[in-house]
């Protein structure tokens, strides 16, 4: 197929651009929640009293403090991350069969899903595509992690995902790479490729060196020199179709009523010689379309689904989708870890703010033959003497200490700590420490661990549900 352009093609490539900028404000939540899981907590933008902007880090230190974070988001995502590695560690691998194994082997799958996990605790969403493709230095069945940056899908409410009709991601490829993809050996077709994409890459060409996707995002480009921004898209779409039945042989089929023609020439042929003529009805399918198309609206390639399962090649899995809606363990916690910031500087600021160790030495007292200076060498030293001239009636030089005023800031930091082990479900037992304290036996510590899975088992088993769908598609490749 030649690269074409028509209104068919330039709706689709809209109605994905559509999707995708839907997905925007999803996008900026799950930013601020990596942000938070990956140390950078001071940057959401606060509103003073009189009305100006800025961001915490800002504010902080504005009002003379200094921005402290301990980081427990980080933690937690790491705790319930190796609780899952345990899992796969007493999984039996056998169980899964030869040609699983070997597609595990090959792409490093337990690996990748925790990374997938790791997202999924981040953002609420994990999705994988699963191909049978041709690569640059590699070919074969391949599983890949998909980023909610360039991924989009049509509003779907249904936890399984059943009732999904488009959905794509965003690919950023070298020309060459795309020629080899899609050129299918014709020299013309190449020659069309390189110009067309040629055309994109001088238009969009920027460097991404050491910034994050997210800097750039964009529907129309990936704005790395040298690569050129293609979509893939599925549409799951209705088409007219011919059934079959040759009672002579009876065979029987479905042909699309375009490739259906050979059955009236067939017929024309048997009703000559008199025999019996093959019976046909016209029929709707639906069925899963591919289109790898620019931003605007060229497509380069097109194809039904290849695949045994005849789906789309992508798994998704969002949690918990109600009514739609995505939720993540991240989100469920930051309030208490913004409450934990604020209390830890705050209680930096009490504490370097408070005398500790100041000398009040009377001036009358001091000893004529002795400096300040030698006075508080002396006085900083652990076996030190000072001499002074006592007078009548005036205090003794003394250390002045004082204790540090938080206003409940530590029982406010402990009740905080304890609410985002309530909230997020990961406890001292998943932490590997016993609650009970002290030496508790095998058995007990076990119960406590078991107990305290309860809490985060609904993730954890909505996670694995997304990998058993994704062995199903790889069985179906």
């Amino acid at each position: 197929m030649m690269i074409r352009k028509n209104d068919i093609s330039i709706g689709i490539a809209e109605a994905a651009r559509r999707a995708w900028e839907r997905g925007a404000e999803f996008r900026s939540r799950r930013e601020r929640y990596k942000r938070f899981t990956y140390g950078d907590q001071w940057n959401d933008i606060v509103t003073e009293p009189d009305g100006e902007k800025m961001t915490a880090r800002q504010q902080a230190l504005k009002h003379g403090k200094e921005p402290m974070t301990n980081n427990l988001i980080r933690r937690m995502v790491k705790c319930v991350i190796g609780r899952f590695r345990m899992w796969i560690d007493e999984t039996d691998a056998a169980a899964r069969g030869e040609y699983l194994e070997k597609v595990y082997r090959e792409n490093s799958l337990d690996e990748m899903d925790c990374r997938a996990l790791e997202e999924f605790l981040i953002s609420g969403m994990a999705v994988q595509r699963v191909s049978d493709e041709v690569r640059p230095g590699r070919k074969g069945t391949r599983v890949d992690n998909v980023s909610p940056v360039r991924f989009f899908v049509n509003s779907f409410t249904d936890p399984r995902g059943d009732d999904i009709e488009m959905v794509g991601m965003l690919h950023d490829m070298s020309p060459g790479e795309a020629v080899m993809r899609f050129a299918g050996g014709s020299r013309k077709k190449a020659k069309a490729l390189r110009e067309l994409l040629g055309r994109q890459e001088e238009r969009y060409g920027e460097s991404l060196l050491g910034r994050s996707v997210t800097d750039s995002e964009s529907f129309s480009h990936c704005g790395e020199r040298g690569r050129c921004r293609l979509i893939e898209v599925w549409t799951l779409e209705s088409h007219e179709t011919v059934r079959w039945h040759d009672p002579a042989g009876g065979a029987c089929g479905e042909v699309s009523n375009e490739r259906a023609g050979w059955i009236d020439s067939e017929n024309k042929s048997r009703a000559a010689s008199g025999a019996r003529l093959i019976d046909h009805v016209l029929t709707h399918s639906i069925r899963w379309y591919c289109r790898w198309m620019t931003p605007d609206g060229s497509v380069v390639s097109e194809y039904e689904s290849p695949h045994a399962h005849g789906s789309h090649p992508f798994v998704v899995k969002m949690y918990p989708l109600t009514d739609g809606e995505v939720h993540s363990l991240v989100e469920d916690v930051i309030d208490q870890q913004i409450y934990v910031n604020r209390l830890i500087t705050l209680m930096d600021r009490v504490m370097s703010t408070s005398a500790k160790g100041v000398l009040l030495f009377p001036k009358s007292q001091r000893s004529s033959n002795m400096d300040w200076e030698k006075l508080s060498a002396l006085w900083a030293s652990p076996d030190g003497v000072i001499p002074y001239e006592a007078v009548d009636g005036a205090p003794e030089p003394r250390q002045l200490i004082t204790n540090a005023g938080d206003f409940g800031a530590r029982e406010l930091l402990s009740l905080e700590l304890q609410m985002l082990e309530d909230v997020s479900g990961v406890s001292n037992a998943l932490l590997g420490r016993s609650s009970g304290g002290g030496n508790v036996g095998y058995e007990r510590y076990e119960s406590e661990v078991r107990n305290a899975t309860v809490a985060i088992n609904d993730l954890l088993l909505t996670f694995v549900h997304f990998r058993e769908e994704r062995d199903e598609k790889l069985r179906g490749i």
